[in-house]
């Protein structure tokens, strides 16, 4: 029986407005549940999110956030909310060398996973050996790897021959900062992921999406889906503390406002958050260990710098920047039209970074531009007219060998509670496709629990090409 034939309808009420949560929120109000979905912040979103930032009078978001074609939960999240026309999606992307020469990569003809081989090959980004270690690399990649391994990415790329050029323009600015941590600090497991989804299973997997609206306004959809449904969004709501009626079966969540009563409980925090929270939940067999699953993650930081220019300083939608300290940039006067600019506003992404975290907000920016002029001469002449500097200290959970065993389950200690965030066991590393697959796979195990089984985690999509016939 499902919830939505019941009398009145079970309620649940959900943790944690970000992407694990409102998917998880999203899909149990879809099965009939009535959900409470609580957030402490005013908005939704968490690390994805946007803000109107006081310094420079802009709707910026806390950093840039991309997601791919095989990201399926994540798509399938955008499609129910009603929101999936506002990604931009692309199959280029374009490396840059200081100086300004650039290396366009993107599929070909060919079927996978040797649609990318044509532009890897005539990319001036990478000598002769640069292109051949990496082709090594993608074909000792193709063979299946044990998901037990302890070995990291750095100790597998010296162990097969990469080059010094490999592994800085390829390695450690493509897939490391991919991953957000350092080549020693990432399993190869996750390493092998990535590559496989992005690079090799398809070129649909591959390709990229960018929202056109502020990341906020994006997820405003998914209030819009719950509140048809007869939920509740309740912002700027900390819960303090919860208590469990074996009696009535009943959750009770305390606020500052007031209590919250549901059938069920979500927790869909990050994890230092759930780990704050987790002491204030009634004492229940497994706390002790789920409490030392979660010590053993650690942050790896984000960093985001926000220019805005008087002039055009590129017609490039984005960019890989090599051989410098910032990574990434995202054109965010091209990707959001709607600013309506008359000069540029671009974002630079700095990933796995901690030194440059560490820099204040005037050197960081200077660092900034100056880098950014040596990849586009415009720069040079151009106004800097404002410029904002988002440090995203808790961006991303780590991946090295043997986290899996410090990534929980979606079922929790405590009766009628599930637990959801990037950080649970979703197979994925800390990405939106894992905050997405968290929720709906703690909205399945809550429905299974009630004896209505739904199906709402996405398959992963089936790898093309000669790539059908590879293990």
């Amino acid at each position: 029986m499902s919830a939505a034939s019941q009398n009145p309808p079970r309620t649940v009420t959900v943790v944690g407005g970000g992407v694990a949560g409102m998917s998880a929120a999203c899909a149990l109000a879809e099965a009939g549940f009535r959900v409470q979905l609580v957030e402490r912040r005013g908005y939704l979103g968490g690390r994805a999110s946007s803000y109107l930032h006081p310094g420079v009078e802009e709707v910026i978001d806390n950093c840039q956030h991309v997601l791919f074609g095989c990201c399926t939960n994540l798509i399938g999240f955008y499609q129910r909310a009603g929101v999936a026309d506002r990604i931009h999606w692309t199959t280029d992307m374009t490396m840059i060398e200081p100086g300004g020469r650039q290396s366009p990569l993107g599929p070909s003809i060919l079927p996978a996973p040797l649609h990318g081989l044509p532009r890897l090959l005539s990319a001036k980004a990478f000598t002769l050996a640069d292109k051949l270690a990496v082709a090594r690399a993608f074909r000792a990649l193709m063979r299946p790897i044990p998901p037990d391994s302890t070995e990291s990415l750095g100790v597998w790329l010296r162990r097969n021959g990469q080059t010094q050029g490999a592994l800085d323009r390829f390695w450690r600015l493509v897939i490391a900062s991919a991953l957000n941590a350092d080549l020693d600090c990432i399993a190869l497991p996750y390493a092998a992921k990535v590559i496989r989804e992005l690079f090799m299973n398809s070129a649909h997997a591959g390709s990229m999406g960018m929202s056109t609206v502020p990341l906020s306004q994006l997820y405003s959809g998914a209030q819009q889906f719950l509140e048809q449904r007869g939920a509740y969004v309740l912002l700027n709501t900390n819960v303090e503390s919860a208590g469990f009626d074996p009696a009535t079966a009943q959750w009770t969540l305390t606020t500052r406002t007031g209590a919250i009563a549901s059938d069920f409980l979500v927790i869909a925090l990050p994890f230092e958050a759930a780990a704050r929270l987790i002491p204030h939940l009634p004492p229940a067999p497994g706390v002790a260990q789920l409490m030392a699953q979660i010590q053993q993650h650690q942050h790896w930081p984000i960093c985001s710098v926000h220019l805005w220019f008087d002039r055009e300083i590129t017609t490039l939608d984005q960019a890989v920047l090599l051989d410098r300290e910032i990574h990434w940039m995202y054109n965010k006067g091209r990707l959001q039209p709607w600013r309506n600019l008359q000069g540029s506003y671009v974002e630079l992404v700095i990933s796995a970074s901690r030194a440059f975290a560490a820099l204040s907000r005037e050197q960081a920016i200077d660092q900034s531009v100056r880098e950014l002029a040596d990849f586009f001469p415009a720069v040079a002449s151009a106004k800097l007219q404002k410029a904002a500097l988002i440090k995203e200290v808790r961006a991303t959970f780590g991946v090295p060998p043997g986290i899996d065993a410090a990534r929980p389950t979606a079922v929790s200690p405590w009766p009628n509670c599930f637990l959801a965030g990037d950080w649970i066991a979703t197979g994925w590393p800390s990405t939106m496709e894992s905050a997405a697959r968290s929720g709906h796979l703690a909205a399945e195990a809550l429905c299974a629990g009630v004896g209505s089984p739904h199906a709402f985690l996405v398959p992963d999509l089936k790898p093309q090409g000669i790539m059908r016939w590879i293990g």
